[in-house]
């Protein structure tokens, strides 16, 4: 039996969506190609047979609210206790050294990021593991091919994917191709470094405006997460753009260089990761919100189409959500 919506992208803007569809009374089912839902609202966790578990936020690093719509769901998460502000000692770093960062409410999920997408999630029916490779509509349902899994028939079908992901499922005469084939989709190196003793530094986290980084953080400054000493890096853009494909020693061998430089001491590394985030941030993200197709019951989502930060992409998928249940309403209430 068809599925009635499939949502493939389990990233924010995808369980956005999701859930609202779910609340409206719709029967929706995820699909990921990763193990878990959050998409870059990610954390590496670590168990450690000395020190115990901790892990590490190497995706998103915190969020914040602008809008009335977000603030009010902020507050709800908070409320459910999935959510903490983060008061750490920000900085920014240039040329002429460190400079103190102006503080807003910044928040993050507890006990990790991972944390929101799993309550986004809740209950639905989640397909870990699943990597979308063709979609054809028939004029009725669409069919959805997973590599070694088997295919589905949903009848509506909603993208949460990187533009770059999208274009490869899209038909080339499709009249949104263009707009996801110019999206320029930038990547991003993280190094997570588990420390043999905590560093003495005046930040929790900074902003790099010069050399291969662009944030270091302490993971461990943030609410809920243990005490031992744990550092995320982020390359800036362009350098990971320019090293993409660099071995994963060298970008860490550089990325802890220049780190060692900036907090102007060496440091001493029990344990360490690297990660490349391959579609990391748009580099002009699109504003139009989602795209939808009623015709087709074909939807995108994402936070390239709504300006590329977490709200924008929890945003993407309540405005994509709102446009489908619209389309249904009136469908259902259109004389046979």
């Amino acid at each position: 039996m068809p599925l009635e919506v499939a949502v493939v992208g389990a990233g924010i803007a995808g369980l956005s969506c999701a859930r609202r569809l779910a609340e409206a009374g719709m029967n929706v089912m995820v699909f990921d190609k990763s193990r878990g839902p959050g998409g870059r609202m990610a954390t590496r966790r670590i168990e450690d047979a000395q020190v115990g578990s901790f892990g590490f936020d190497h995706g998103a690093q915190y969020f914040t609210a602008r809008s009335v719509a977000f603030r009010q769901t902020v507050k709800s998460w908070v409320n459910a206790g999935i959510v903490q502000p983060w008061v750490g000692r920000l900085m920014s770093f240039d040329a002429e050294g460190l400079h103190p960062v102006t503080s807003q409410p910044r928040y993050v999920g507890v006990p990790r990021m991972s944390a929101i997408g799993r309550h986004l999630l809740g209950d639905l029916p989640f397909h870990p593991e699943h990597r979308l490779w063709e979609c054809q509509y028939d004029g009725q349902y669409w069919h959805l091919q997973f590599d070694g899994q088997p295919s589905v028939v949903a009848k509506y079908l909603i993208l949460a994917l990187p533009a770059p992901q999208v274009v490869d499922l899209l038909e080339i005469n499709h009249p949104f191709y263009t707009n996801a084939l110019l999206q320029d989709m930038l990547p991003s190196w993280a190094l997570m470094l588990h420390c043999a003793a905590p560093i003495d530094t005046p930040f929790d986290g900074c902003f790099v405006n010069v050399g291969p980084l662009s944030w270091a953080v302490r993971n461990n400054s943030k609410p809920a997460r243990g005490h031992v000493e744990t550092w995320v890096l982020q390359a800036s853009h362009p350098w990971s753009q320019a090293h993409v494909d660099a071995p994963r020693d060298w970008v860490a061998e550089q990325m802890l260089s220049a780190f060692t430089q900036l907090i102007g001491q060496p440091i001493i590394v029990a344990q360490q990761w690297v990660h490349r985030w391959l579609y990391a941030l748009a580099a002009e993200a699109l504003t139009v919100g989602c795209w939808y197709e009623s015709s087709q019951h074909f939807g995108i989502a994402g936070d390239w189409l709504n300006g590329s930060r977490v709200e924008g992409a929890w945003l993407s998928g309540q405005k994509l959500a709102a446009q489908v249940i619209a389309s249904r309403l009136s469908r259902e209430l259109s004389p046979a």
